[in-house]
Formats: structure tokens, sequence, C-alpha cells
């Protein structure tokens, strides 16, 4: 690896595990800032809510954003947007204001992993990418791990608002690492190779050798999107303060369902969608986006009212909540691996059809919580249940959507998948109010548990009904790809579909 390709390779580690830390870090510093701004669960679920929004709205034309304007240029823009956010942040006085900054900052991270990938994949070819795309998802993965324990240490030892304060550090150290990275239109591919780069000695800024030209951006599908999640959303979550009599209620939501469906008739259409519906007809693909629909519901409400429950009812400090959410993340980190080789040796139908089922009787398990509390028997074992069932989940289902398409379509059938848990853990949060009745206590934790493992058996029972085993004719798929479906890192990840595992 010459110079340049290792400054890249920092530059893209760096870039998204800022993303990756700020997405893993927030959950446990929410009880700290509804004591100081108010608001309650209802400022909590837009904090998180915000971000999710702005980050499932634009993700999908991620991809053509650095294709027409170049992977450095979009990476730069992401960093900033996303710095400045956390700044924001950090000296928020209000909770509206907090709330509007997340946003954007969700903005900025829809741009950073897309175009770090991106980065990689336009300086690196062959072993020597898929060398390098390991160790940008083994460094980011570190983020899942010490996000939680980093913010509970700095709300209870500091403030809340050092969470975000903290994200100015590595984005400064990146921007600094992208100075002087030359831009080109384009680069020859022996360029891709450490003696073409040496040569070249500069990043390729638009479309990387082979990809042909830029995309166009479906700017039209963009904004339909975001409004339609956008009023749903807003209803859904200002329903349980106004209630559904309300126009300021009834009204956005449906207006969000009419541009939700106008987005359906629009990506149709459009010579160029960023969101290509003939694939949801391929089989797997259409299933296993299901299924990761109902999946990463449960995930994003389960695990966030753990936390909150832990803080808010049971006591614990802010890094007692954090270290109590690691054994989900060291679990999936260790587990992963080994689910993904053996998908790829028995297909994913049998792991895809049981994990979910095994993750939801890990949250059933927590519905023992009550006084006296016991985290070691009420919780922890219900923990640990679940982390195997997602670690027996992520691997195949990757596999299993993207060896469903061809290969040339799976960067955006991962930027889709990837959205799509998004836009799923979106709307669990926004129904977490309904769920608890406006209040979080036993009752309404235990109630919380209780929809998070239906969603999870029924992430199990439409892969048991709808994955089939039988190998697609695209079986490949690309390393960048994998290691972007769900926006999430994947250890060790290789060209094939059966070891392509993700950390949750």
């Amino acid at each position: 690896m010459i110079p340049m390709q290792r400054r890249v390779l920092w530059v893209a580690i760096l870039a998204s595990f800022v993303a990756f830390l700020d997405g893993a870090i927030v959950n446990v510093a929410l009880p700290a800032m509804t004591r100081e701004m108010g608001g309650g669960i209802t400022t909590q679920q837009w904090v998180v809510d915000a971000y999710l929004l702005a980050l499932g709205s634009l993700i999908l034309i991620a991809g053509s954003l650095s294709d027409s304007f170049g992977r450095v240029r979009i990476l730069r823009a992401g960093l900033l947007i996303f710095g400045l956010a956390s700044l924001a942040c950090a000296f928020a006085p209000s909770a509206l204001l907090l709330i509007v900054a997340r946003a954007v900052q969700g903005a900025g991270a829809a741009l950073l992993v897309p175009s770090s990938l991106a980065l990689i994949t336009s300086t690196f070819s062959g072993p020597a990418q898929g060398k390098a795309i390991g160790s940008w998802t083994a460094w980011t993965g570190t983020a899942f791990l010490a996000g939680p324990l980093v913010g509970g240490l700095l709300v209870e030892f500091a403030s809340w608002r050092f969470i975000f304060a903290i994200n100015v550090l590595p984005i400064a150290a990146t921007l600094i690492l992208l100075r002087g990275l030359a831009l080109p239109q384009s680069l020859p591919q022996a360029a891709n190779d450490d003696a073409g780069a040496a040569t070249a000695g500069k990043v390729p800024s638009s479309v990387p050798p082979g990809e042909g030209r830029a995309r166009r951006i479906d700017l039209t599908g963009a904004a339909l999107a975001a409004a339609g999640l956008a009023g749903t959303v807003f209803a859904l979550i200002e329903q349980d303060r106004l209630g559904w009599g309300n126009p300021a209620v009834y009204g956005p939501f449906a207006v969000g369902l009419a541009a939700l469906a106008t987005f359906l008739w629009w990506e149709k259409r459009t010579p160029q969608p960023m969101m290509p519906l003939p694939l949801f007809r391929i089989r797997n693909f259409g299933v296993g986006n299901l299924a990761t629909t109902f999946i990463y519901a449960g995930v994003s409400l389960g695990q966030l009212m753990v936390v909150l429950f832990l803080q808010e009812i049971a006591g614990f400090t802010p890094a007692q909540a954090g270290l109590a959410s690691l054994p989900v993340a060291v679990i999936s980190l260790f587990l992963a691996g080994a689910f993904g080789t053996l998908a790829g040796k028995y297909g994913p139908r049998l792991f895809m059809a049981a994990g979910p089922v095994v993750a939801g009787i890990g949250y059933l398990l927590m519905t023992r919580a009550g006084t006296p509390f016991n985290f070691w028997l009420q919780i922890l074992p219900g923990q640990i249940v679940f982390a195997v069932g997602l670690s027996i989940t992520v691997a195949p289902l990757t596999a299993a959507i993207l060896g469903a398409v061809p290969q040339e379509q799976s960067g955006i059938g991962s930027a889709i998948n990837n959205a799509v848990s998004r836009v799923a853990g979106l709307i669990a949060v926004a129904l977490a109010g309904v769920i608890l009745g406006g209040v979080l206590d036993y009752d309404s934790f235990r109630r919380v548990m209780v929809v998070a493992a239906v969603l999870f058996v029924a992430g199990g029972v439409i892969s048991a009904l709808g994955i089939i085993n039988k190998p697609a004719a695209h079986s490949d798929v690309t390393a960048a790809a994998a290691a972007s479906c769900q926006d999430k890192p994947v250890p060790g990840a290789s060209a094939h579909t059966g070891s392509q595992p993700t950390v949750p």
C-alpha cells in the first residue's frame, strides 16, 4: 500500500467512524437531554427520528451525488455539515434547536459512509480493495463497542453536550488528511494498482473506472420521500400530545401518505429512479427487505426502550446503561462471521427464519422486569439471547438480499436495504409513544418488549415463507456493497455472499 492509498484509507475510516459513533452514542444520553430541556418521551423520539428522517431520505441519492460532484467533494461537504451540526447540537439552547440540528446532522451522515466506501473502491482494486474494506470495517466497527460506554461516561462525568462536541476531533483530522488530495475527473484502471496509483498519486473525484457516466440525481424522488416520511412521522409522534382529531396531526399525516404514494408513482415512471421498483420483483430481494422492515423496527424500538428504561425506571447511571448494552455489540461482533459462513454453506432461509425468533424470545425474557428490579436476572439474559438471535439473522439477511440482484446493481441494492432499515427504525421510534401510552414504567416497558418480540417473529415468519435457498444467477457480491448494506460495518467482508456478516 503506497502512502496515498494509506491516506485515503484513513480518511474513509475516520469519516465513517464519526457517523457510526454518533449512531451508537446518542440513546444513552436521551434521559439527560430531557432532564435539562424537558419534553419527555416526545423530545426523545424527535432527537432520534430527526436524524433518521434526514438519513433515510437522502441515503439513496448519496451515490448519485458522489458520481456527479466527486467523491472527495461530497465527502468534504458531508464532514463539514456533520461537524457544524454536531457543534449546533452541543450548544443548542432548546429542544427545538437540538432537533433541527440533529436533522442537519443526519443529512451530513447520509453523505459520509457511501462517499467513504466509494473513495476506497475508486482507489483500490482486486485483493487490495477487499483488504482495504476489511480494515475499514474492523476500525469503524469499534464505534459500536465504544459508543454506548463512551457516551455514558461523558454524560455521567461531564455533560450530554460532549457526545456531540467530541465529533469535532475525528472530523478535523479527516479534513486535514483530505487537504491536497487532487481531483482528476477519472483515473486509468492501471492507476488502481499500486504502481499506477503511485504514478497518478490522485483520487478520482467522479466516476470510478468501469462505472460509466454519473447517474442523474433523482431530486424529485428524494423530495417526495422526505415529505412523505416527515408528514407521517410528525403525526405519529405528535398525536400523543395533540390527538388524532387535531388538524395539526391528521393534516400532515394525510399529506405524508399522499407524498409517499406519489413517490412510488414517480419512481415507476422516471428514467433513473433512486429506488428502482423492479428490484422488488426479485423474490429474495423483495421478501428480504420486507423482513428487514420488521426486524429493524424491532431492533430500533427495543434497544431504545431498554436504554431509557434502565436509566429512567431502574435507576442506572448513564455509564451503567452504556455498559449494559455492551454485550449485544460484543456477541454480534464475534458470532456474525460464523453464521455468515454457515449461511453461505446451507443457504440463508433457516437462519433468517430462526434468528429473528430467537431474538424475539430474548425480548420476551425481558418482560420479567419488575420490582424488586434485578438486571442480572431480568434484563441481561434477554439481551444475550437477543444478541445471539440477531447474530444469526443479519449476515444471512445481507447475503440473501444482495445475492439476489445482479452484481452491477448490488450498490443500489445495498443502499435500498440500508434505507429500508433506517425508515423501519424511524417509524418504530415514532410509534413508541403510542405503545407506551405516553408514560414509561414497568407495565409499558413490558408492553414494548412484547411488541418488539412480535416484530421479530413476524420477520422470521416472512423469511420462512418467502426466502429461497436456490442460488441466484448473480451470487457474487462486492465487498463494498455488503459493507454498505444497512449502513453497518462488515467484519471480514469478502466477495462472496456466504461471508458477508454485518454488525447490528
